[in-house]
């Protein structure tokens, strides 16, 4: 089964259905040349090639301390967020 991340409009929208919402540096394909590498050398293999992929990932609420929640790169929702910061998997774009 796949999931929809999917922001939830029960919080105070610093989260979406998959857990906190992401800022990522990057956004790109799981078959970009930049990507492909960094899920090899993880062992994460991916069944569909256009899941975007996010790098570079922090939760909003942490960043948005101070700030309101700021995110100056690329706020997404992501499926799976348990890859430790460096990528997030299957994102999709937030507008705040």
């Amino acid at each position: 089964a796949v999931a929809s991340p999917t922001p939830n409009a029960n919080d105070a929208g610093d989260s979406c259905s998959t857990g906190p919402l992401q800022c990522c540096q990057q956004v790109q394909s799981a078959d970009s040349l930049s990507i492909v590498p960094i899920l090899a050398a993880i062992g994460v293999v991916l069944n569909d090639i256009n899941i975007p992929v996010g790098l570079g990932c922090d939760p909003i609420s942490v960043i948005g301390v101070g700030s309101g929640n700021a995110c100056s790169a690329n706020t997404v929702c992501c499926e799976n967020n348990a890859v430790g910061g460096l990528l997030s998997i299957g994102c999709l774009p937030v507008e705040l």
